[in-house]
C-alpha cells in the first residue's frame, strides 16, 4: 500500500510537469481556474501542533515544474517523513503542485487554500498587506527574453532591438516585419504574450512598455510553455519568452539582444540584462517544521541543481 501511496504523489507530480511542457504540442493538462474552483482549503492541522505530512503549493506555471521537479526528488529520496528528520513521525511525504499564475499563487496564500504561492515577479505592497506575517523565499532568478523562431529572416538582419523598437512591435505600431527594417518581408508581425493579468506580463510592462499597451489582438499564452509553442510553430510570431524554457528548447527558439544586452546567465546575475523577475515560494506566518525541512531542501545544493538544470538562475 506504501508503494502505491508513493505512485499516486509521483503521478499528481508528473500531471504538473505534462501540464507546463513545452514539447512541439501545446498541453492541456493543467487548467488555470480561480482558486476557489481548482484548489482545496488547507487542512487546519497544517496550522496546529500535529504533524501534518501534506503540503501543498500553488502559483506560477514558470515556478510550478521546478518545484514539482524538486518534490518529486525529495519524495524519492526519503519517502517518508521519519527519514527527513528522526524526530518526525513515518508518514508517507506527500507534496502537491499545481499551476494557476503568480496572482492566483498570491491569492492562495491569503485564502489559506495552499500552504505556499509560487510567485515569478515581486509581491505587490498591495498583496503584503494581506500577508501579515509574509515570508519570502527566492529560489531563483528568470528573464524575459526576446524570443523567436530560427526560421525567422530578422535574425538576418537584426541580432538586437531597441527598448523603442520593442514597445512599437508589441503595441502594434509596427504590424509588419517590413516596419522593423526595409529588408524584411512583409509578413504580420504575430505577437504573443502571457496573459494579460499574470505575473510575467505584469513584468514586461513595468520593464519595457510603461505606459504603452501591448495591442489588443496579441495572442495571450495560458503558460510560458504554451507561448514558446506558439513561437515554435510560426515562422513571423515574436514573444518575451522565459529565459528558463527558451533553454528547455535549445535550437528551437531565437533570442534577440535588448538594448545590446543578450540575455546570458551572467548578465542577469548582474542586472544588466532588464526584463528580469525573481521565482519566489511566499508563505504567511511561521512554517512547521517539515515544511521548514522541505524549504531546506530546495535552497541546498540539490535543490538549487534542479534549479540550474531546468534553464534558471539559481540564487546559490
Amino acid at each position: 500500500m506504501k508503494k502505491l501511496h508513493i505512485l499516486s504523489i509521483i503521478l499528481v507530480l508528473a500531471l504538473v510537469l505534462a501540464g507546463c511542457s513545452t514539447g512541439e504540442q501545446p498541453s492541456q493538462a493543467v487548467e488555470e481556474k480561480p482558486a476557489e474552483n481548482s484548489e482545496q482549503p488547507v487542512d487546519n492541522e497544517s496550522k496546529s501542533d500535529e504533524f501534518s505530512s501534506q503540503i501543498l503549493f500553488n502559483g506560477s506555471s514558470t515556478l510550478a515544474p521546478v518545484m514539482a521537479s524538486i518534490s518529486t526528488n525529495f519524495i524519492e529520496g526519503f519517502v517518508t517523513w521519519d527519514k527527513v528528520d528522526a524526530s518526525f513521525p513515518e508518514k508517507n511525504i506527500a507534496i502537491y503542485v499545481s499551476a494557476g499564475g503568480s496572482g492566483q499563487g498570491v491569492k492562495s496564500v491569503i485564502d489559506k487554500t495552499s500552504d505556499f504561492g509560487m510567485v515569478a515577479r515581486s509581491v505587490k505592497d498591495s498583496e503584503k498587506e494581506q500577508i501579515p506575517n509574509l515570508k519570502e523565499f527566492k529560489v531563483g532568478i528568470d528573464a524575459l527574453t526576446l524570443g523567436v523562431n530560427p526560421n525567422n529572416p530578422v535574425l538576418n538582419v537584426k541580432d538586437n532591438l531597441t527598448k523603442d523598437e520593442i514597445v512599437k512591435i508589441f503595441s502594434g505600431e509596427f504590424k509588419t516585419w517590413k516596419d522593423l527594417d526595409s529588408s524584411l518581408p512583409e509578413k504580420e508581425i504575430i505577437v504573443v504574450t502571457r496573459d494579460i493579468g499574470g505575473g510575467a506580463h505584469e513584468v514586461f510592462q513595468s520593464k519595457i512598455m510603461g505606459d504603452v499597451q501591448v495591442k489588443a489582438d496579441a495572442i495571450q499564452a495560458p503558460s510560458m510553455g504554451a507561448l514558446v509553442t506558439k513561437i515554435i510553430e510560426n515562422e513571423y510570431a515574436i514573444g518575451y519568452a522565459s529565459f528558463g524554457v527558451v533553454n528547455q528548447n535549445a535550437g528551437k527558439v531565437s533570442t534577440l539582444m535588448v538594448d545590446g544586452v543578450e540575455a546570458s546567465k551572467e548578465n542577469i546575475v548582474n542586472g544588466s540584462y532588464i526584463i528580469q523577475r525573481p521565482l519566489i515560494a511566499i508563505y504567511d506566518g511561521e512554517l512547521t517544521a517539515p515544511q521548514q525541512a522541505f524549504i531546506d531542501y530546495v535552497m541546498s545544493d540539490d535543490g538549487m541543481s534542479v534549479i540550474e538544470s531546468m534553464g534558471f538562475v539559481p540564487v546559490k
